[in-house]
């Protein structure tokens, strides 16, 4: 029989492709079948949801976003191509695909899985430049489309190789899934497993870590200096609440930590499973523990657009005008921005006099109230109803 069909031997399992009930028993699988339909049924319609949002509201067409469309295009596409047969073999109790869907299943979950997350890496980079770098703020299509391209195509290269011979895809965890090969002990298998994990799961995370950790340290240092910014607006503008800007900074803060602890609780597990099974004894992971791993990873698709668009006011608006929760408000037909000037960048142009980028920095005016308001690429309207398209 083909070496492809040999189960992990972390796994436990035995050579006959058809004979998966060896992992879990009937009840196992139906209970993982339970959880798989969870997850089909909600990303599929989390995402769904987030891409009529995209198709119906043309507001929420803007370079930043294209990075939010692109997670949940990637993520609908998991819960299609791979999700679904994942379920359809947990009530087997076996998997219901030959060879070369087993191949397929494990190349396109893959790609799909990292393109998700070097895309949530990429937005953790625009969401600490947006709220801290000093920079001329664009509409910038063109660096948008670059960093959709190159998220896939960072995926190919490293999802492509193991169909032409470095490494392997194949059954994993209880027989109901396929995915890299971890316990192969080539060493063509076990150098694609290491530069798979630091360049597809530490380098995404590193990047979250040093961009929303920097961030927060921006958001401590403009809460500590909020009363003095806020007095010398006051001058300009009237009277200005301290508490607006401390709200605004608390929002950003809950969202960095819900961020950061959904990805780590999505990923890591699935990452340190791989790598004992890896380099870990023969048998020390068992199929459960292969099983439960799995499933927090493809939760992701759950979680990612509750995170990143719902909670996103804009979205949330967007969202309650699309189910009728929120009347239609008058508008002249054209939104109204507030000024691409955060907070945070005021202080920071302060603090430099006002010089950024070379360029002499804008002048208060009359709406510098808008800069205690959400930053505009996330929410670029907080006053009109978003128009329809």
């Amino acid at each position: 029989m083909n070496h492809t069909w040999t189960y992990n031997l972390s796994f436990g399992a035995s050579t006959d492709p058809v004979d998966s009930r060896t992992g879990l028993s009937r009840n196992g699988h139906t209970v993982v079948a339970i959880f798989l339909g969870f997850i089909l049924f909600f990303g599929f319609l989390n995402n769904l949801t987030v891409l009529i949002l995209f198709c119906k509201f043309k507001v929420l067409r803007n370079p930043v976003n294209m990075l939010l469309l692109n997670i949940s295009i990637s993520d609908m596409l998991v819960c299609i191509s791979g999700t679904t047969l994942s379920f359809a073999s947990n009530i087997h109790g076996k998997w219901i695909g030959g060879e070369y869907s087993c191949r397929w299943y494990g190349f396109v979950n893959s790609c799909f899985g990292i393109v998700s997350l070097i895309s949530l890496a990429v937005l953790s980079y625009e969401r600490y430049s947006t709220l801290t770098l000093c920079n001329k703020r664009s509409a910038d299509y063109g660096k948008a489309l670059l960093a959709v391209g190159g998220s896939w195509i960072y995926s190919l290269i490293w999802t492509v190789p193991p169909l032409i011979g470095w490494s392997s895809y194949g059954i994993e965890g209880a027989g109901t899934s396929c995915s890299v090969r971890w316990s192969s002990e080539s060493a063509k298998s076990m150098s694609y497993i290491i530069c798979l994990f630091i360049f597809c799961l530490v380098v995404p995370v590193l990047v979250m870590i040093y961009c929303y950790g920097r961030l927060l340290y921006t958001v401590k240092q403009v809460g500590l200096d909020a009363g003095f910014l806020l007095y010398n607006l006051s001058i300009q503008v009237g009277k200005i609440h301290k508490n607006a800007a401390r709200k605004r900074e608390y929002h950003v803060l809950f969202m960095v930590i819900t961020t950061v602890i959904c990805y780590l609780m999505c990923w890591i597990p699935y990452g340190v499973i791989a790598l004992l099974a890896t380099f870990g004894k023969p048998g020390v992971v068992t199929p459960v523990a292969s099983t439960i791993p799995s499933i927090l990873a493809k939760s992701s698709t759950v979680c990612n657009p509750i995170i990143y668009i719902l909670m996103n006011k804009q979205f949330y608006k967007c969202f309650r005008l699309l189910f009728h929760c929120q009347p239609h408000s008058s508008t002249d037909g054209e939104p109204t921005s507030h000024s691409k000037v955060t907070a945070i960048q005021l202080n920071q142009r302060m603090d430099c006099g006002n010089v950024c980028n070379n360029e002499p920095c804008p002048k208060t005016d009359n709406k510098t109230i808008s800069l205690l308001r959400p930053e505009p690429s996330l929410e670029p309207i907080s006053k009109n109803t978003p128009p329809m398209s």
